[in-house]
This record gives C-alpha cells, sequence and structure tokens, in this order.
C-alpha cells in the first residue's frame, strides 16, 4: 500500500470540501493514517488542519484533543515544524478555552502567558496577545481587565499574525454589549452591517447579535430585517448554536411562532453540541420562549428531534420549559464557580 499517497488523497480531498463534518471526518482519517505509518510531519498537518476546521464548524473538543496532540510534538521537536502553523492554532484554542468550565482560570491564565512567551520568542507583535486576554477576561465576566487589554490592543499596529478585523470588530461589539451600551454596540456594528468588514462568520453572528441591542433601542423594523437575513445566513450549521439562542431571545419578544420554528429546527444540533456554554444559552432563551409560546398556543405540542432525551409529555410546554432552563442554570453555576462571579448566571436573566 502507498500510505504516503492514500495520505495526500485524503488531505486534498478535504482542501477541496467546505468547513463541516465530512471535511472533519476526512482530516481525522487522514491524522490516522498517519499516525498507523509513522508519518509524523504529515500527522502533524492534519491535526492543524483538524484544529482549524473544528473551531469553525462546531466541535471545539476535537480541536482541543488535536491541538494537545500538536503542542506535545512541536515541543519535543521545534526546529522539525512551523511555529506560525502552531500560533494560529493556539489563538483559535484561545478562543475556546473558556467555553468549558472545567478549565480553570488559573489554566487558562497559564496557557495564555505562555502564549504571550512563544509569541515573543519568536518575534511577533505582542498585540495578539493583548487581544486574546481581552476577549478571555470578557468570557470570565471581568470587564475592567478586558477593558484595559482592549485600551492596549487597540494602540498597536496590525501584522500578519492578527485576527481579521471582521472577527475583531465583532469582539468589540461584544464587549460594550457586555457592558451594556446598546448605542455604542451598534456604533461598532456599523462597518460589518454595512459590508466594509466581513469573513466566513462575519456578518452572520453580527446579525443575531445586534438583534436586543436594536430591540431595546425601538429599532423593530430595522431588527425584523437583520433576523431574517441572519437566519436564513446561519440555517442548519452547526456553529452558530449561540446565534440560534440570540435570534430566539429577540423573537420570544417580536414573534414568538417565529421563534418556535427556529428552536424546532435548531434544536437537534443544540442537544449534540461540542461547546457546553453556546448549548446553555440556547437551552436558556428555548425556555423562555417557551414560556410566551405557552400563553399564545397552549395546546402546541413542541416537534422534538428523535434523539432528544426528554421522557415527558411535549405538550407540557411549562414542564418542557422548566427541563431547559433547570440544565442552563445547572451549566452556569459551574461557569460562576469557575470564574469567581455571577457572571454567567447574569447573562441567563432577561433583559
Amino acid at each position: 500500500m502507498n500510505t504516503e499517497m492514500d495520505f495526500e488523497e485524503l488531505m486534498d480531498e478535504a482542501y477541496g470540501l467546505p468547513n463541516g463534518t465530512a471535511k472533519l471526518g476526512m482530516l481525522e482519517e487522514a491524522a490516522r493514517v498517519a499516525d498507523v505509518n509513522g508519518m509524523e510531519e504529515e500527522a502533524y498537518e492534519a491535526r492543524s488542519e483538524i484544529v482549524e476546521t473544528a473551531t469553525f464548524c462546531g466541535y471545539p473538543m476535537k480541536a482541543l484533543i488535536a491541538f494537545s496532540w500538536q503542542l506535545g510534538k512541536f515541543d519535543q521537536q521545534p526546529e522539525r515544524y512551523d511555529e506560525e502553523t502552531l500560533m494560529w492554532s493556539y489563538k483559535w484554542i484561545l478562543g475556546e478555552l473558556s467555553s468549558f468550565p472545567e478549565v480553570s482560570r488559573d489554566k487558562m491564565m497559564e496557557l495564555l502567558e505562555d502564549f504571550g512567551r512563544r509569541f515573543k520568542s519568536f518575534g511577533y507583535s505582542d498585540r495578539s496577545y493583548w487581544y486574546y486576554r481581552f476577549r478571555i477576561f470578557m468570557d470570565l465576566g471581568d470587564l475592567e481587565e478586558a477593558g484595559s487589554s482592549y485600551a492596549k490592543f487597540r494602540t498597536m499596529d496590525r501584522d500578519f499574525m492578527s485576527d481579521c478585523e471582521a472577527c475583531e470588530q465583532d469582539e468589540i461589539m461584544r464587549y460594550w454589549i457586555l457592558k451594556g451600551d446598546d448605542e455604542r454596540v451598534l456604533e461598532a456594528a456599523k462597518p460589518i452591517l454595512k459590508g466594509r468588514m466581513s469573513c466566513a462568520e462575519i456578518p452572520h453572528l453580527t446579525l443575531s447579535e445586534v438583534l436586543m441591542p436594536l430591540y431595546r433601542l425601538g429599532r423593530i423594523e430595522e431588527a425584523n430585517k437583520h433576523q431574517q437575513k441572519g437566519y436564513r445566513m446561519i440555517k442548519g450549521q452547526n456553529d452558530f448554536v449561540q446565534s440560534f439562542a440570540e435570534q430566539m431571545d429577540y423573537l420570544a419578544r417580536t414573534n414568538p411562532s417565529k421563534g418556535i420554528d427556529v428552536l424546532e429546527e435548531s434544536l437537534v444540533l443544540a442537544a449534540d453540541h461540542e461547546d457546553p456554554f453556546a448549548k446553555m444559552m440556547f437551552y436558556a432563551r428555548a425556555a423562555q420562549l417557551l414560556r410566551r409560546w405557552s400563553e399564545e398556543s397552549p395546546g402546541y405540542r413542541l416537534r422534538l428531534p428523535a434523539s432528544f432525551p426528554y421522557e415527558g409529555d411535549p405538550g407540557d410546554l411549562h414542564a418542557l420549559a422548566d427541563y431547559f432552563e433547570e440544565y442552563a442554570k445547572a451549566a452556569a453555576e459551574k461557569y460562576d464557580q469557575r470564574n469567581g462571579n455571577h457572571h454567567v448566571s447574569s447573562l441567563l436573566v432577561e433583559v
């Protein structure tokens, strides 16, 4: 068997596929072939691609596992592997760490500092370190530290290791969402909403994130247009479970019937999602939506996926709402314990 050719064929086929489960499966098979045949450099290449693909199609745990292997190999033989590829993987992983409450605050800080040390040793700018510090402290609910990191990274020039401008702008938007400043949210969103900034996940994420700020400011017509466009862009995609939650949050107040459609169409994605934070937010918003919908349509029976682990009556919307709410609150408690505050629990409260 020509194992090298088999590996190359698998990788070529994977490169020709869009991000998704098919591509991820092909990359995992390529990594397996490389491992079985002792092809270490090829296995490293495959793991690098797995980290990127898994990060951007809703499989953060697969990304973490692949990165752990990649980092170990690099540290064993740093002269053999490309540090630029490693550091891009490291950035994506830092963006996912906080989603897992079992990763302690101390461990996140340790990895952030290790990332910063490596970046400096390779001669790269500190800008990415400060940007990811900004993101991590937002995730931890420490907005004072996030704000100081925001001020720091914004003074530094972008370089080739910086995240794309659209992604950075979306994170700045998120900062103002957490600060509760709806006007600043929409000001930050302008270059994205006007089409001047975009990437593979922007404006997909942004269109759902602006819905509640627009709602609170009374700009319902504008919000409705973004809701419709945003949902068309993300429908059926595994990487946007938290966006579905934001859609339901808005629709529960403006069009619960359409919100139920979003819930029924996306629950199968949320129930098996690898990102526990996104799943928690989805379940919290599902509970709120179901309570509102029960008032308008008390006899409605929710269409649940066959695999959904709920043994109660799907026609008892209050009991089903309790099920979702209890799951979300239990998850939030784990984050609050890890973070040392009530930041995540506060996100579940209706605004």
